[in-house]
């Protein structure tokens, strides 16, 4: 019942992706990157109704008066930081324990290949991790939610092409490891 499984998730990923462009940027994300006083004033009124939202709107000018004095790290700043290592580390076993899900056997793959295709994951998912954050600024977590939910979306649709046909053609077992490979980044990059 992979199939169904697999499905399912592209179906979530689907109506996330459909509703996602009706809701507003995130406030913080508003004003503290773009500037938008205005803007993070009307989506707090779209996200919380009418009202005072005064002290909520101090407390983000108060954080971005302190972020524009903070240096923004690049990827390797962050890792030559030891004051940071415990939340890497906490990172790092999440994104380990993705090992366990059981995407490397839904490719229906030899039992050998298999911890290739668990080095690939981990790969991919530092790549993903890399890339996001390099570009999570420029782009803003709507942009990049929205495309990771598409791409995943169609991704999924792909995978489960090439699980019904995997047992016709036996390459399709090596399509179905890049489509989850290609997920992961997805996934990575976006949600």
């Amino acid at each position: 019942m992979w199939n169904m499984l697999l499905s399912f998730s592209g179906l979530v990923a689907l109506i996330q992706l459909l509703f996602l462009p009706f809701f507003p940027e995130s406030p913080p994300y508003l004003l503290l990157q773009k500037g938008d006083k205005s803007g993070c004033l009307k989506a707090m009124k779209e996200l919380w109704g009418e009202g005072n939202y005064h002290t909520e709107f101090d407390d983000m000018m108060k954080e971005k008066s302190v972020t524009k004095t903070t240096k923004i790290m690049n990827v390797l700043e962050v890792l030559k930081d030891r004051s940071v290592y415990p939340q890497l580390s906490t990172m790092l076993l999440l994104l380990l324990s993705l090992q366990l899900c059981g995407l490397s056997a839904t490719a229906n793959l030899q039992e050998s290949i298999i911890p290739y295709v668990s080095l690939g994951v981990s790969i991919c998912e530092l790549i993903s991790i890399i890339f996001c954050s390099s570009i999570i600024d420029h782009f803003g977590r709507r942009i990049l939610l929205w495309g990771g939910y598409l791409l995943m979306a169609l991704i999924l649709v792909l995978l489960e092409t090439s699980l019904l046909l995997s047992d016709q053609f036996l390459w399709m077992r090596y399509c179905s490891v890049i489509l989850i490979f290609l997920f992961i980044i997805a996934y990575g990059i976006g949600p």
